[in-house]
C-alpha cells in the first residue's frame, strides 16, 4: 500500500470539484484497511464521491475504499441473501440484480455512488428506500479495527438518515452491506412519480423488473444531468416534512403546491412532505446560472458545476436558496449532501 501525495480529488467526487488530498491511499481489501487503521486514525473516507461537496483541500489522509465483490450467502425458493462489498458501484449492482431477476431495488436505478454509502443516507427514489432490503451493514470500527455487524434495526434508518449520519458518524468504515431480495412474486412499485406514464407510453401492462428499471433510468436521464458530463451530486436538498396545518396555510396562498404523504408510524395524518424542487423553482432558481455553477434547468433540486466552480461557490448558492425558501414559505430546507468544510 503506497501513500500518494498531493493528489487531485476531482475524479473522486461527482461534483468534479478540484481540491487536493495532501496524502491519499486506495484500499481494495478489508485486511488492508485493518492494517492502515492501526497506524492512522484521523482519516477522510471517500468511495463513490456522490454525496459530498468538497470546499477545501483535505489535510487528513484520504482513504479511497475500493473493496469489490458480490456473494450469495443463502437462498430459498422466494428470496436471495447477498453480501455486497462497499466499493461496488450502486447502479451496476442494481443492473446485475435485475439481470438475475432479484427484485426490490429496481426503482433505485441510476443513483450515483457506491454500495458502501447507500445505508448512510438511506438512499431512496420513486417510492422505495434501500432500508427495506438491507439485512445488515458490516463496518470496521476505526478506533480498534474490530468488525461490527449492524442489523437493520441497529442502523436506525429514517428519511435520508441513519445511525451513520448521527450517533456513529466518523466512527466506522462500512465494508459491506447485506441485502434480502425477492426471486419471485416481486412487489413492484409503479405508482410513484412518472413510472406509470413511462410504462404506458411503451404500452407495457405487466412490467418486469427490467421494465421498471428501464423506466426509472429513462425518467432520471430526462431530468437529471450525468455527473460525467456536468458535475453534480443528484438531489442537493431533502424534501421537507412539515405540519399539515402549515401546509394548509401555504395551500391557500399557493393552491397548486404539491405534497406527498409521510410514510412513518404515527404521523401520516399530521405531517406532509413537500417537494423541495417545487419550492426552489417557485423561488425562481430553476435554471439559474452563476458563471461556472448554478441550478439545473430541468430539476431544481440539483445544483451543478459547469466546469471550474469551487465547492465554496456551490455551498454559498445552497445557503442563498435556503434563505429564500425560508423567507417565502417559512420552510427550513435541509441539505442532503455532506458538506466538507
Amino acid at each position: 500500500m503506497n501513500i500518494l501525495h498531493n493528489i487531485s480529488l476531482q475524479k473522486y467526487n461527482t461534483f468534479g470539484i478540484h481540491v487536493v488530498a495532501k496524502r491519499f491511499i486506495s484500499v481494495d481489501a478489508v485486511y488492508q484497511l485493518k492494517e492502515l487503521l492501526k497506524e492512522e486514525k484521523d482519516i477522510f473516507l471517500i468511495s463513490g464521491g456522490s454525496n459530498m461537496l468538497l470546499t477545501k483541500d483535505i489535510e487528513k489522509l484520504v482513504v479511497h475504499v475500493d473493496i469489490k465483490g458480490i456473494s450469495i450467502d443463502k437462498e430459498d425458493e422466494n428470496h436471495v441473501y447477498l453480501t455486497v462489498n462497499a466499493g461496488e458501484n450502486w447502479h451496476d449492482f442494481v443492473l446485475w440484480c435485475v439481470s438475475q431477476n432479484y427484485g426490490g431495488i429496481e426503482n433505485l436505478s441510476l443513483i450515483p455512488g457506491n454500495v458502501g454509502t447507500c445505508p448512510i443516507q438511506n438512499i431512496g427514489a420513486y417510492g422505495v428506500e434501500v432500508k427495506d432490503t438491507i439485512t445488515k451493514v458490516e463496518a470496521l470500527e476505526i478506533e480498534n479495527q474490530k468488525l461490527r455487524i449492524f442489523s437493520n434495526d441497529d442502523c436506525k434508518f429514517g428519511y435520508r438518515n441513519s445511525i451513520f449520519k448521527n450517533d456513529e458518524k466518523g466512527k466506522y468504515v462500512i465494508t459491506s452491506v447485506g441485502f434480502k431480495l425477492t426471486k419471485k412474486n416481486h412487489q413492484l412499485d409503479t405508482t410513484y412519480g412518472a413510472i406509470e406514464n413511462e410504462l404506458a407510453s411503451k404500452e407495457i401492462k405487466k412490467p418486469t423488473l427490467k421494465d421498471i428499471s428501464d423506466a426509472v433510468i429513462a425518467i432520471r436521464k430526462s431530468k437529471l444531468p450525468d455527473p460525467k458530463e456536468i458535475g453534480n451530486s443528484g438531489s442537493f436538498f431533502k424534501n421537507p416534512v412539515i405540519a399539515k396545518t402549515a401546509f394548509l396555510k401555504l395551500q391557500k396562498e399557493y393552491p397548486k403546491i404539491p405534497s406527498y404523504p409521510v410514510i412513518s408510524s404515527g404521523v401520516e395524518k399530521s405531517q406532509v412532505k413537500v417537494p423541495a424542487g417545487w419550492l426552489i423553482e417557485k423561488a425562481g432558481f430553476k435554471g439559474k446560472r452563476f458563471g461556472d455553477y448554478g441550478v439545473h434547468e430541468k430539476q431544481a433540486l440539483v445544483l451543478v458545476n459547469y466546469g471550474n466552480a469551487s465547492g465554496k461557490d456551490i455551498y454559498q448558492l445552497a445557503k442563498n436558496i435556503q434563505q429564500k425558501i425560508l423567507e417565502l414559505f417559512n420552510i427550513a430546507l435541509e441539505i442532503e449532501v455532506n458538506i466538507i468544510h
